[in-house]
């Protein structure tokens, strides 16, 4: 058994984890995500044992005050992206980190996303691909969903899922040693210029339990999506 377990089914996460060059294992856990205060914290509860190190992550989408998670179905999906069409929302990751005794480490990172004025075609399309049904917000942005992304910003690796900047810094603080550097890991991965791997590495450096990371930028203009391959 490995020193690092990942209590999540998600392949997005496994994907992202395995980029920092550390042996883990998988356990997805059994939650109800709509019914825990803390998804990422009953995760991590529920898979964490004595001598490895746990993460969990839960990602939600905030629109204006009202969290999104994933949708019921696929009436519910085509209903959630109608809502976000032609507008700004924020992708929140809760990140939690279980050390080997026990101790949890939990912390959110926001981005920001804008999608493409509503488009009831291209919608229907899309969620009848099914990728949108087990995604927060009823889209990916690394998939096909792409193409309904209009622009954003802040950490690429946190709207995918996991925070890989501040998770290796948690890691690191758990006792964890990985082989590859986040920032430098994520930008070959994504094979793009990460704009914020500077303010999300200092955010990584500073995390508390509880803290809540904001990783967009309010004053430059946020990148844009040219198009599902990204």
């Amino acid at each position: 058994m490995n020193a690092l377990v990942l209590a999540s089914a998600s392949p997005r996460r496994r994907e992202l984890l395995a980029l920092l060059g550390v042996p883990f294992d998988v356990a997805a856990a059994e939650v109800d995500e709509r019914a825990a205060a803390s998804p990422a914290l009953a995760k991590a509860t529920a898979v964490a044992g004595h001598g490895s190190v746990t993460v969990a992550a839960d990602t939600e989408i905030d629109l204006d005050g009202e969290r999104l998670g994933k949708p019921r179905d696929a009436a519910d999906a085509v209903a959630m992206l109608g809502r976000l069409a032609g507008r700004a929302h924020e992708v929140v990751t809760e990140v939690v980190v279980v050390d080997a005794a026990g101790r949890p480490l939990g912390f959110a990172v926001r981005s920001r996303v804008a999608m493409r004025s509503r488009d009831d075609g291209a919608i229907a399309a899309y969620v009848a691909s099914g990728e949108p049904l087990d995604k927060a917000g009823s889209y990916a942005l690394q998939g096909a969903g792409g193409a309904l992304v209009e622009r954003w910003e802040g950490c690429r690796a946190n709207i995918v899922g996991l925070p890989l900047c501040h998770l290796q810094a948690a890691l690191r603080g758990a006792g964890v040693t990985t082989r590859e550097r986040a920032e430098a890991a994520c930008q070959r991965h994504f094979a793009f210029v990460c704009p914020v791997w500077r303010r999300a590495r200092a955010q990584g450096h500073s995390l508390r339990d509880g803290a809540a990371c904001e990783t967009a930028d309010v004053v430059r203009p946020i990148l844009r999506v040219w198009g599902p391959a990204l």
